[in-house]
């Protein structure tokens, strides 16, 4: 009996104009390391995020691999903050399922990759912090633990008080799908930019989320 659900935020939730990882690491990244006297080339950024690499494999550099992150996501608020003023960041049109969820009785987590204010920030900004009874970010003492790690969903997972079998996770990437899957959990791909493969369930928008749902409680 599925109980609850565990989504991603960015890119399922809310998405960004003209964004991509690349773009990011051009333009906000790369001159945020270069101010900590670090330079991480595209490829060695990208394996740290997507988590082929450990996030501790700066401080061959000389920095505290926590304080280098931290840094990096200060950079990253204020790149969020500002495309929030220009309004570059928005919630997608279906985001309204989440109340429909709700009123199944179902408990909600909000999981990310992001740090937890920059997490809460993109949230609050849109009121869809009110839909969720947990949100967990990136956690500073432990930064391996991000997704494809199911160390967040697991944290979830245990304030929720639920059961991996009771569960759903709901993203858009490889890597929600392999949390979900490495935590013991039934996933579901929304297919917005493409179709992952590994997940157990498809949707394309959220609506057909509540639809799934549903048909799973006999409702």
């Amino acid at each position: 009996m599925i109980r609850g659900l565990i989504f991603d935020v960015d890119e399922t939730l809310v998405y960004y104009e003209g964004y991509t990882l690349k773009s990011w690491y051009e333009e906000v990244g790369r001159p945020a390391m270069e101010r900590l006297g670090v330079v991480l080339d595209w490829e060695t950024f990208r394996r740290i995020v997507k988590g082929e690499l450990s996030r501790r494999y700066v401080e061959r550099f000389g920095i505290d691999h926590v304080e280098f992150w931290k840094a990096m996501d200060r950079a990253n608020r204020a790149y969020r903050e500002r495309l929030l003023r220009e309004g570059k960041i928005k919630p997608f049109p279906d985001v309204e399922a989440l109340g429909e969820l709700r009123n199944l009785g179902l408990k909600l987590a909000a999981v990310s990759n992001a740090s937890q204010d920059n997490t809460e920030l993109v949230l609050g900004a849109f009121g869809l912090d009110k839909h969720f009874d947990v949100v967990f970010g990136k956690d500073y003492s432990y930064l391996d633990g991000v997704k494809p790690s199911p160390y967040l969903v697991n944290k979830a997972l245990n304030a929720l008080n639920l059961k991996p079998g009771e569960v759903l996770l709901v993203g858009d990437s490889s890597n929600d799908v392999l949390a979900g899957k490495n935590a013991g959990i039934k996933t579901v791909n929304v297919t917005r930019f493409e179709r992952v493969d590994g997940a157990d369930h498809y949707v394309e928008n959220l609506w057909e989320l509540v639809e799934l749902v549903k048909k799973m409680l006999g409702t």
